[in-house]
Order: C-alpha cells, then sequence, then structure tokens
C-alpha cells in the first residue's frame, strides 16, 4: 500500500503559536503540531515547560512534501519569522523554552541545517552570531489541546495574537506570497 511520503522538519523560535501560525500557510505543508522537544522531562506539560525547569524548547513539528517544498526551503522561512541571534528568547517571551532550534531527522537535515546556518548568518540578515542550536530529535512530545492551531482559532481576540503573531504572519505574506497555500493569498 504506496502513499504520498511526508518528511518531518522541528524546529524551535520562540512561541510555538507564531511558528505554527506561519507554516499553516505554507504550500506543501501537510499538517503543523505544537509541542516540546530538548529537553530531560518525560511527558512534560505546559506549565512545567514555562517553567524553564525541562530543558524542553517549544516547538513545532511540520510535516511536509518535499516534492512541493524543500527542507532548506522551509529553513528560509523560519530564519525569515524568528530572531536566531537572541539567545533563550524571542522578543519579550524569555526562557530557554524560547530558544532558537532545529532538531533534525537525519544526517541529511543535519548537513542542510548547517549549511542553512552558515548561509543565513554569513547573508548579515540579522546584526549579530546565530544562537540556534542544532541538535539530534531524541524525543517530540505534542502540546496539549488549547495550544493546537491557536492563532488560526483564537486570533484578534487575544492581545498576544495581535501584537506578536500577527506582525510575524505578515511580514511571512511579504517575502513568501509565491509560497502560501490558495486560502491564504
Amino acid at each position: 500500500m504506496g502513499g504520498k511520503k511526508y518528511e518531518k522538519a522541528t524546529f524551535g523560535g520562540g512561541c510555538f503559536w507564531c511558528v505554527e501560525a506561519v507554516f499553516d500557510q505554507l504550500i506543501g505543508v501537510k499538517s503543523v503540531v505544537s509541542g516540546y522537544a530538548g529537553g530531560h522531562t518525560e511527558n512534560p506539560t505546559y506549565e512545567e515547560v514555562c517553567s524553564g525547569q525541562t530543558g524542553h524548547a517549544e516547538v513545532v513539528q511540520v510535516m511536509f512534501d518535499p516534492d512541493l517544498i524543500a527542507y532548506d526551503e522551509i529553513l528560509e522561512v523560519f530564519w525569515t519569522v524568528h530572531d536566531p541571534t537572541q539567545l533563550n528568547r524571542q522578543g519579550n517571551d524569555v526562557g530557554e523554552q524560547y530558544r532558537s532550534i532545529i532538531l533534525y531527522e537525519n544526517e541529511e537535515q543535519q548537513l542542510i541545517a548547517k549549511r542553512s546556518i552558515r548561509e543565513f548568518e554569513a547573508s548579515k540578515m540579522y546584526d549579530g552570531s546565530f544562537t540556534t542550536q542544532l541538535v539530534p530529535l531524541e524525543k517530540f512530545y505534542k502540546a496539549e489541546e488549547p495550544h493546537q492551531g491557536y492563532f488560526e482559532r483564537v486570533g484578534d481576540a487575544n492581545s498576544y495574537c495581535t501584537l506578536v503573531i500577527k506582525p510575524k504572519i505578515d511580514k511571512f505574506h511579504e517575502k513568501f506570497r509565491h509560497k502560501l497555500k490558495p486560502e491564504y493569498k
């Protein structure tokens, strides 16, 4: 029984609500799941991760069709929608749970991510050196249901969405309009 071969990309760049909202709109992306990875606590909860005691980062796991979008294209979007030079933070979201992190699935992703980090750091799109961690994905924990599809569900009803997520989406639309799913154009 054949079927479409999808690949996974897992990374964090601040609050997972922000990152999830962008990647949901990208052509070739089948699904985006918010969760936790890169830490030492089994089955962490949102409250535990937010406490900064679990070592986990808020991450998204993107299931994508490599025939429609390549892993390095996904990384290009990733660099655009967060600041990889901020250590353990994104704007006012502070703590190691908000760190910039790429959790690779295999050696190919590791090599592509290393190259991407070098290229984008050299491009000087941000002032300063990248702080992005590059580590193998050991375990991904899906976040609780209220955190899935948060921006799509809550949108302007939440000031965080209006002040933080919406500007990221606007920046994404401006730069990647040609990569948006038709319903978001």
